[in-house]
């Protein structure tokens, strides 16, 4: 349990935490649709999951090692 826990950072660490704190004010209000976002919004923490979903967002790193040539341009009056 200790060695899942080095992986968290506090964005992980306060995503869990608005997750349950939508979940207990959702039970305090009877707004179960708000139960509901707060499971899901707390499950994505613990699962280490997003949006983008594992690695999602990152772009290729290009490893062409062709010279990029720079473009001249005229004006047009």
């Amino acid at each position: 349990m200790k060695a899942y826990l080095k992986t968290w950072n506090f964005m992980r660490v306060l995503r869990l935490a608005l997750g349950i704190f939508i979940i207990v004010q959702g039970v305090q209000t009877k707004e179960w649709l708000f139960v509901g976002a707060g499971v899901l919004f707390s499950l994505m923490p613990i699962m280490n999951i997003g949006c983008c979903g594992a690695s999602g967002c990152n772009t290729p790193v290009s490893k062409s090692s062709k010279k990029i040539e720079d473009i001249t341009y005229e004006e047009v009056r």
